[in-house]
């Protein structure tokens, strides 16, 4: 009768991560933010558009750390971002003129690297 129930509790426990892991490596969940998920920040800018760039980005592993670095950037004043997971980039607008250093840089205290700028 134990045995049952220690087998039940294993295949329990084995259900649970396999959840678990289909929903992390599948790019959602909060699996790089200590708890729940961030939400996303959705900013539109406030003047005329005058430019737009692309970052292409480095260690992005799910839906959380997405929208950690597009809070990070819609922080930036004149700016708006957008960050694709799957395509590792986020495409940034902005109103103003914005350096690569400066979103790079938010994109570092944001906790990854931006590998490239197009």
């Amino acid at each position: 009768m134990i045995n049952v129930v220690i087998i039940i509790a294993i295949a329990a426990i084995a259900v649970g991560a396999a959840f678990s892991a289909k929903k992390h490596f599948g790019g959602s969940g909060g699996c790089c933010g200590g708890g729940g998920e961030t939400i996303a920040d959705e900013k539109t800018l406030e003047g005329a558009k005058i430019g737009e760039k692309t970052l292409v980005i480095d260690g992005m592993k799910c839906v959380n750390c997405q929208n950690h670095i597009q809070n990070s950037l819609n922080k930036l004043d004149g700016v708006a971002a957008k960050v694709n997971l799957k395509k590792k980039i986020a495409v940034v607008e902005y109103c103003r003129e914005v350096s690569d250093e400066e979103l790079k840089n938010a994109v570092a205290n944001a906790g990854y690297t931006v590998v490239e700028v197009k």
